[in-house]
């Protein structure tokens, strides 16, 4: 017989990005997170007014660094989705972000890119990518070694 405890698991944490759309800057915070963090994160992404389609030039910058969100959608951020994560990252949606008493918020701010040139959005990526990485840091959250 085995009397020995079982280690138990250390839940990962759970971060939401919000965004207006949905479309662009959460998407591409959201795409770095899961690529930067792999399964040591548990990543959303949502928007207060949903796009009906991802911002293509946010896609093309996002695969030069070779990371694909052409397959996600925007979507609404969920009550059940914000209440489950430990912080709520937002980029620009203000009043329209649901705010819950005592989560923790981050407001990040991104220039929109929307209707901006590849150009433009290699730099909110970039400047996302930082974000993330700090982030990551806050969270005691290790890139997954190569």
């Amino acid at each position: 017989m085995d009397d020995r405890q079982p280690v138990s698991q250390p839940t990962k944490p759970g971060v939401l990005f919000l965004c207006v759309h949905n479309a662009g800057r959460s998407q591409m915070a959201a795409g770095w997170l899961r690529s930067l963090a792999g399964d040591r994160v548990a990543v959303y992404s949502g928007g207060s007014e949903p796009a009906s389609a991802l911002n293509p030039v946010a896609v093309a910058a996002m695969a030069e660094v070779g990371i694909d969100v052409s397959g996600e959608l925007p979507k609404p951020w969920t009550d059940e989705v914000l209440r489950a994560v430990d912080v709520v990252v937002t980029m620009g949606c203000g009043d329209a972000c649901a705010v819950y008493p005592g989560k923790r918020y981050v407001e990040w701010e991104l220039e929109d890119p929307a209707g901006k040139g590849i150009e433009t959005v290699r730099g909110i990526r970039d400047v996302i990518r930082s974000e993330v990485e700090a982030l990551m840091t806050d969270l005691n959250v290790a890139a997954p070694s190569t």
